[in-house]
């Protein structure tokens, strides 16, 4: 077996890695956290004071539910170099070169599309239509302003407003164009299950049921 310290003449040497740039939701981070320390808290509680199965219920639903919002908070992002993009999504993360990348689509989510059709969402880059008003009417008195505030000169400005997300999305894209067709960013799409998340779930949540039907 081939080593990636002493590969072989028909690899050719690997690939330097460039660093990554990574996007993540501060929000999602936040709100998982503090989700946490409350399941933390309440299941801590039930397990220590708890009587008969209570301590079982919860840890139970502990081993269900500390995974899910790993998941669903914790865990998304979007991690991008000058060969690829990396979609560390809920359940499984999504390597695509750049060269494989057919285009990004924003509508009511964020999502890569590839060459083979398949698309992928951005979890870790949200669409917020708040975020698009907020921007859209700081632009707006952003021309306001710059036309000194007299009728007639406030003037929107030609373009779509960006807002934090959709810049996330343009820079993709700008990336995407600069190195779709450089030599280092061919390969294969690969999808790799979160096993790690979906087996302790899926045990947390037969034991659970089992102790709610022996009730």
């Amino acid at each position: 077996m081939t080593t990636p310290d002493h590969p072989s003449p028909a690899q050719g040497p690997a690939k330097p890695e460039s660093p990554d740039r990574a996007y993540r939701s501060p929000s999602s981070i936040v709100a998982g956290a503090l989700l946490l320390g409350l399941a933390g808290w309440l299941g801590g509680d039930a397990v220590i004071v708890g009587h008969g199965r209570t301590p079982w219920l919860a840890l139970a639903a502990l081993l269900f539910a500390v995974p899910l919002v790993i998941a669903f908070t914790l865990r998304p992002g979007v991690f991008a170099n000058d060969h690829r993009m990396r979609v560390r999504n809920p359940f499984r993360v999504v390597v695509v070169p750049w060269a494989q990348v057919a285009g990004f689509r924003s509508g009511f989510s964020n999502e890569v599309v590839v060459e083979s059709g398949a698309k992928y969402q951005l979890w870790a880059v949200p669409v917020s239509l708040r975020a698009r008003k907020r921007a859209n009417r700081a632009k707006v008195r952003e021309a306001h302003e710059a036309g000194g505030g007299r009728p007639g000169l406030s003037i929107v400005p030609p373009g779509p407003t960006r807002a934090q997300t959709d810049q996330i999305m343009d820079d993709l894209r700008q990336l995407w164009e600069a190195r779709e067709k450089a030599a280092t960013s061919r390969g294969e799409v690969t999808v790799k299950w979160a096993y790690e998340i979906m087996a302790p779930a899926v045990a947390g949540a037969v034991l659970l049921a089992i102790l709610l039907a022996v009730g």
